[in-house]
C-alpha cells in the first residue's frame, strides 16, 4: 500500500424508484466530504468511484448505509498519492452501465459468481474452459488474462451481438470478467439468454481478483476510469498516459513514438 488517498469503487443493482430524489443529498454528503469522483444513479441501481482521504470516504459510507439498500456494498479500494478525479458529479443515468436492452435485468438474473482464489485454481489446474474478456478493445489492449477470448468491442453495447455471432461453445464453462464486476452483471445474462448452459462471472472483477491473488494468469495491466488510467497487479498507477486529443491509453513505449505529439496526436491517433 502507498499513497495517503483512499479510491473506492462499488455498485449494486437495486430498484430505485426515487432515484430523482437521490441525487442532491448525495452531491452534498460527497461535497461535505471533500471527495471527488462519479457516482451514477439510475432506477435500476447505484454505480461510484470516489476518491479522497480515509476519513472522508468513511463519512461518506456512513451516509450511504443509512439507506438499507444499500448496506454492507462490496468495495474495490486501493490508494494512491494524489486525488484519483478532478471534480464530483452525480449523475442521473437510464443504466448505471449501459446495455440498452430492458429485457436484462440482473436484480432478477445474473450469472453465478466464481471467488478469484477459485479462478485462479481452475486456471491452475488447466481446466478446460472458456476465459472471456467483456471489456472495450482499449482497455484488452492494456492487459487481459492468458488465453482471454476478445470480442473486439468498441462500446459495451456491442456485446450481445458480438458474444452471438462468435463460435464459443455453449457446452464449455464460461468465466467472464470485467474491471470491477458490474459489466458481467448484464453479459452473464445476455449469455444465459441466448443459450449458453454455465456462465460464471468473476466476483469482484480484475480489481478483485489482484487483491486476493495477485496478477497469476494475468499479462500486462488494467485499465482504470480515473486519471491513474491504468493498475498493476499489485494495484499500483502505472507508466501508462491517455491521449489527450483521442483518449487512448498509452504505454511508454507508445509514447515514444514519432506519432505521439503531447495533446495532438498519438499512434491510434493517426491509424
Amino acid at each position: 500500500m502507498s499513497g495517503v488517498i483512499v479510491n473506492i469503487a462499488g455498485y449494486r443493482f437495486v430498484e430505485l424508484p426515487d432515484r430523482d430524489n437521490l441525487r442532491v443529498p448525495f452531491k452534498s454528503a460527497c461535497d461535505e466530504a471533500g471527495l471527488l469522483g462519479t457516482i451514477l444513479l439510475s432506477y435500476e441501481g447505484i454505480n461510484f468511484f470516489l476518491s479522497g482521504n480515509q476519513s472522508a470516504i468513511d463519512q461518506f459510507l456512513q451516509f450511504l448505509e443509512r439507506d438499507e439498500r444499500f448496506l454492507d456494498m462490496p468495495l474495490k479500494v486501493s490508494y494512491s498519492e494524489r486525488m484519483s478525479f478532478r471534480r464530483m458529479n452525480v449523475r442521473l443515468k437510464k443504466e448505471i452501465i449501459s446495455l440498452g436492452l430492458d429485457s436484462i435485468r440482473p436484480v432478477e438474473m445474473t450469472g453465478e459468481t466464481i471467488t478469484p482464489t477459485e479462478f485462479k485454481t481452475w486456471l491452475d489446474e488447466g481446466r478446460e474452459i472458456v476465459v472471456l474478456d467483456t471489456r472495450n478493445d482499449y482497455e484488452v489492449r492494456l492487459g487481459t488474462f492468458e488465453k482471454a477470448i476478445d470480442l473486439n468491442l468498441s462500446t459495451f453495447r456491442g456485446f450481445p451481438d458480438a458474444v452471438g455471432g462468435s463460435d464459443i461453445d455453449k457446452n464449455l464453462t464460461v468465466v467472464m470478467f470485467c474491471t470491477g464486476g458490474i459489466r458481467c452483471e448484464k453479459a452473464s445474462a445476455v449469455m444465459m439468454q441466448q443459450g449458453w448452459s454455465d456462465v460464471r462471472q468473476l466476483e469482484g472483477g480484475i480489481l478483485g481478483y489482484f487483491e486476493d491473488v495477485g496478477g497469476a494468469h494475468w499479462n500486462g495491466d488494467c485499465f482504470v476510469f480515473d486519471s491513474r488510467v491504468a493498475l498493476d497487479p499489485a494495484l499500483e498507477e502505472t507508466t501508462t498516459e491517455m491521449c489527450w486529443a483521442c483518449r487512448e491509453p498509452l504505454t511508454e513505449e507508445e509514447m515514444e513514438s514519432e506519432q505521439y505529439v503531447v495533446a495532438k496526436s498519438c499512434p491510434h491517433c493517426i491509424e
